[in-house]
Formats: C-alpha cells, sequence, structure tokens
C-alpha cells in the first residue's frame, strides 16, 4: 500500500496514546513497517537504531529467530485459552520459571497483559490482604513523581503532576514521600549516604505513627517516566527494612528496570531485596506481545484461600490473563538470556555508554545526564549555568529527537529529557551512532 494513503489514514482514525493529536496531524511521523536486530524500516524505507527499544521492552532486536518460532509453534497448537477455572502449558511453564529467577521469597505469579494493570493488581491484593486478616488498613505509601500505570489505581500511586493531575478527584489518598533524586540533589548536592538516611527516617516516622499502612509502594531503583531519576544506592533496601520492621507490605515496580535494563535480571537482586510484590512487564516477552505478572509471596497467597464461601479469594482477572502466545514467547525471552549470555555480555557495555555519556556534559544545552545500568536520561536546559528550562510549549526534546532522525535514529524523549534505552544486543558501534547523533541533534539548538 502506498506510504501516502498510510499517512492520511493514521492522521484520520488512529488516536496515539501520550500524543497531542492536532501537532501529531500537522507533522511527518514515521510509520514502521518491519524490524531486523536492533533497526526498524519505515514505510519510505529508511533505517533507523531503535534507541528506546519500541518504549523499552525490546529486548533481544526485532525479528528475533527463536521467539518468531516460538509464536509460530504455539499458534500450531492454540493462540489463547481461558485460564479462569482452567489453565494451559505455557502459562504453567513460564509461572515456574519466574519463580526461579526471581528473589527466593516470591513463590506465586498472577498474570495480566500490561504493567500498569499488574501494579493494579499488586494494589488489590495488598489492601485485600489486610481485610482477610480481619484488619482495615487503607493508606499507601508511594513517592512523588512516580509512574505506576495510568489505570486509576497505578495513577493513585503516581507523582507526576502532569500525567496524573487531571484526575486528582478520582484517585484515593496516598502519603507521597519526597522523589529521592530531586530531594538529595536540592539538600545534598547529590545521592549521598546521609541523604538516604534522611529519606529512611522521613518513612520510620510515618511508620510508627500510623496503624493504616497497607503498603509502601516504589520503582526499583530508579524513576523512570520521572526522567530518569535514579535512587541513592541502598535505598531499596533500606525500605525494605523498615516495612518488615513495621509490618508493612512492600510493592516493588519492577516493569521498567527487570530484564537486564539495570545489568541485572531485577534490581532488586543488586540489593538483595525480596518485596512482598514485585510487578513485571515490559520486557517479559522481549518486546513481542503484551504480558505483565504480578509476584508475591506465600504468606500473601495463604491469606487468600478458604471455603468458596467464605469469599476470600481474589475478583479480578482480565480475559486474557494467561495468553498462551504471549507466555509461549516469555519463555523463549528467558531461554534466550540464557544461551546468547544476554546479561554477562551486557556488563562491558554499559560501561562504555557510561563513558560514552560524560561526553553531554560538555553541551551548552544539557543540564543534567542521569544512568542506571542500560538506562540514561539527558536533561536539556535552557541556560545551563542558572539551570532554566525551555518552555514546555516549545517541545524542545520533541525537537532534539526529530533531528535525531536525519543520523538514523529513532528516540522518544520524556519532555525534555532524552532517554537512551537500546535494546539489550547493540553494539558498541551502535551506541556510537546513537550517541553521536543525539550530540549533534542537541548542538543544533544553537542555531
Amino acid at each position: 500500500m502506498d506510504w501516502r494513503t498510510l499517512e492520511q489514514w493514521d492522521k484520520e482514525y488512529f488516536w496515539h496514546p501520550f500524543t497531542q493529536m492536532k501537532v501529531y496531524r500537522e507533522e511527518e511521523n514515521l510509520i514502521f513497517e518491519r524490524g531486523e536486530g536492533v533497526y526498524l524500516y519505515d514505510v519510505k524505507g529508511r533505517k533507523f537504531i531503535d534507541a528506546i527499544s519500541s518504549l523499552w521492552c525490546n529486548v533481544h532486536g526485532h525479528n528475533h529467530p527463536k521467539l518468531n518460532q516460538a509464536l509460530i509453534d504455539q499458534l500450531k497448537k492454540v493462540a489463547h485459552t481461558t485460564t479462569l477455572g482452567s489453565s494451559n502449558v505455557p502459562a504453567i511453564l513460564l509461572a515456574k520459571r519466574l519463580v526461579e529467577i526471581s528473589p527466593k521469597c516470591l513463590t506465586k505469579v498472577f498474570y495480566s497483559e500490561d504493567g500498569a494493570e499488574a501494579v493494579e493488581i499488586a494494589i488489590k491484593l495488598a489492601y485485600q490482604y489486610w481485610r482477610n486478616k480481619g484488619e482495615r488498613r487503607k493508606t499507601f505509601i508511594t513517592l512523588s513523581e512516580a509512574y505506576h500505570g495510568d489505570t486509576l489505581g497505578a495513577v493513585s500511586l503516581g507523582g507526576i503532576d502532569l500525567f496524573h493531575g487531571t484526575y486528582k478527584d478520582i484517585l484515593f489518598e496516598t502519603i507521597k514521600l519526597p522523589s529521592p533524586y530531586i530531594f538529595c540533589k536540592k539538600n545534598y548536592g547529590g545521592l549521598s549516604e546521609d541523604c538516604k538516611n534522611v529519606l529512611l527516617e522521613i518513612l520510620e516516622e510515618i511508620l510508627k505513627s500510623r496503624d493504616d499502612i497497607v503498603a509502601v509502594s516504589l520503582e526499583a531503583g530508579i524513576q523512570g517516566a520521572a526522567g530518569m531519576l535514579p535512587f541513592p544506592k541502598g535505598f531499596l533496601r533500606g525500605v525494605r527494612e523498615l516495612t518488615k520492621k513495621y509490618g508493612v507490605l512492600m510493592i516493588v515496580d519492577e516493569v521498567a528496570t527487570g530484564f537486564g535494563r539495570t545489568g541485572t535480571m531485577f534490581y532488586c537482586e543488586q540489593e538483595d531485596v525480596c518485596a512482598d510484590f514485585m510487578c513485571l512487564g515490559k520486557g517479559i516477552t522481549g518486546g513481542y506481545l503484551p504480558l505483565a505478572a504480578t509476584l508475591t509471596t506465600e504468606e500473601v497467597f495463604n491469606a487468600f484461600l478458604g471455603e468458596f464461601g467464605e469469599m476470600k479469594h481474589f475478583y479480578h482477572g482480565h480475559t486474557y490473563t494467561g495468553n498462551n502466545l504471549a507466555c509461549a514467547v516469555a519463555l523463549a525471552n528467558l531461554e534466550v538470556f540464557e544461551e546468547e549470555k544476554t546479561l554477562e555480555r551486557l556488563q562491558p557495555k554499559i560501561e562504555y555508554l557510561s563513558q560514552r555519556l560524560k561526553e553531554f556534559w560538555e553541551l551548552d544545552f544539557v543540564g543534567d545526564v542521569r544512568q542506571l545500568g542500560f538506562m540514561a536520561g539527558i536533561e536539556l536546559v535552557k541556560d545551563k549555568e542558572k539551570g532554566i528550562p525551555f518552555p514546555y510549549g516549545e517541545r524542545t526534546g520533541f525537537k532534539v529527537a526529530y533531528k535525531c532522525r536525519e543520523k538514523g535514529v529513532f528516540l522518544r524523549p520524556l519532555g525534555d529529557v532524552m532517554v537512551l534505552m537500546p535494546p539489550l544486543v547493540v553494539e558498541r558501534e551502535h551506541i556510537d551512532q546513537v550517541v553521536g547523533a543525539l550530540k549533534w541533534a542537541i548542538e543544533s539548538l544553537k542555531t
């Protein structure tokens, strides 16, 4: 089909997420047709490095033969069967495998289709856990600048006013701790041990004074959608210790950080943390199909056991929960991690990316550079000396991203934070191309 017709239909019929459609319909946009490895090809035949892993989910590259074959093999059997009161082979095998690779206290898997749903399930499970035990707790503790997805429960745990402020009147109330990166930078000049301890003291004072706390919820090691804001090392571990001390549940959101993004399969491994709930999504299928999972403990699971008439069970589910195709490709995804030694090969690339990121500090319009593993953010500012941002309406981040397309690099910024999160299989030459294109595009702001 002619690309001009597709472009016309795209702007006429398709309402895109997180997109001002008035602007979108006035601009030239990419329409992707196929992918191969770290590259995407649009309907005009142009080739781009997928520098954001198709919104942080592609792991082993596009069109991977093993993942393709897993889908073909499963499709020859059955595409979908319900798991409401029945089961299927890939869902069973994947649940076992996820438990085997996750922190040891996590023994049960509840499936859904995306990260927001995984968080929503953790919220509801945590709340009902206390009810099933005869306690009426209702308050969650979360972080300012948090992002856990766009369903209402997940939005209630969120703290980015730009995304969530519109809906504040229909959300449940939470207690919000300061965003660690913003708090530490403002008060301590960086992510120091002293700052971490102060944040934990604030949390402990709240836990001491309240008996209605359901859970503490936070992302794992870094606040991604807030602009790649990392935590002080040990902060996650400190939160886990306090939740145990005061008998409160803990929800860790590994949707963005899981499956190798921070250098280990899950960030929790780096701080030896096993929360009561761990939420997974994005990279779970290698970027192939919508699938998510909420992992929890034997203790939580047992609180939902009882006779049918007691109505303790979890009244929650989705039509495609544990979808056969998605679970089959997720199993293959984990096999590729082992066969291709993805995590072992990732470590030198993380270090190389770290070295290349230092170059951005030299640029006039870069106010900050942040990194955790293979997740990085370069913050653009109008005045570097005074830290003055570009006006929101100027869409500076998008202008830079569009400029990068001229050098064959596809990016999607978070406001004026340029996100770099390529597939884990990129090589040094790909990193060089991405960094070079982005530096060139940022420098072009001078003209």
